[in-house]
């Protein structure tokens, strides 16, 4: 287990801040001492996080994942306030689940733009601090649909996803040379909101198939985020680390 100190004087981005997974990155990373700057689109669910948090730790900064400005603003505030950049943990990302042929070209240049270009602009823009300080870990949290498994109705959202670590893996022999790392992380079914109108039913069912017996919860996801983004995964890079209690191993359904 990580030390509560390990991260005391360092400084995370997390996209995606101000609920389900992103939240729960983000106060992992609070504590365990890091100063953390929240960003997603809207000021308010960012503000709720922030108020649990160290406000002289902590900065909430609403802004669009898909805007190059945005990314470099955020970028630029947290280094002007805390010194530096150590650690970016992209998880913003949408997944609308539409059947294959009702994707329309502008649901799925959205989802590209969200999930996946975003991602090119995140790690652009906060690898040219870290390239100047010859370091930085960058984290993206990617999923198991579209890279292990598939799932209907989300054509475009795991087209973004196996995208995502293939940007991945040739980004990290790019960024190796300034001591950079990036990995990934790939959830299986965690408890957020975005599971929450689903129903009772249905995720007992989905329960079922998971051979730890239960959904992942959001923490589960932080602490395999602030592995990678520690000291202790210096030698790890364009690796991802599945995390879905065995969803994925069975060959037939369990």
């Amino acid at each position: 287990m990580t030390d509560t100190n390990s991260f005391k004087g360092r400084t995370v981005i997390v996209t995606g801040a101000s609920r389900g997974i992103g939240r729960g990155i983000s106060r992992l990373f609070a504590q365990a001492g890091a100063n953390v700057v929240l960003m997603a689109r809207g000021q308010e669910g960012l503000d709720a996080v922030a108020a649990d948090l160290d406000p002289d730790r902590t900065m909430a900064m609403a802004g669009d994942v898909t805007r190059r400005t945005d990314l470099d603003r955020t970028v630029n505030a947290a280094r002007g306030r805390f010194g530096r950049l150590d650690v970016f943990c992209h998880n913003a990302g949408i997944y609308p689940e539409t059947p294959l042929e009702d994707v329309t070209l502008e649901e799925w240049h959205t989802v590209i733009d969200t999930n996946l270009t975003s991602t090119l602009l995140a790690v652009q823009a906060c690898s040219r601090a870290m390239r100047e300080q010859r370091y930085g870990r960058i984290v993206l949290v990617s999923s198991i649909t579209g890279v292990r498994v598939g799932y209907p109705g989300l054509s475009a959202y795991s087209a973004t996803k196996a995208g995502m670590l293939g940007f991945m893996r040739t980004a990290a022999l790019e960024l190796a040379p300034f001591g950079i790392t990036i990995n990934g992380v790939e959830p299986g079914s965690i408890r957020t909101e975005g599971l929450a109108g689903l129903g009772e039913e249905a995720i007992a069912s989905m329960v079922e198939h998971i051979p730890i017996g239960s959904l992942g919860e959001p923490e589960d996801i932080a602490h395999t985020a602030l592995f990678l983004a520690s000291d202790g995964a210096r030698f790890i890079t364009g690796q991802s680390v599945v995390v879905d209690g065995g969803q994925t191993l069975p060959e037939i359904p369990v």
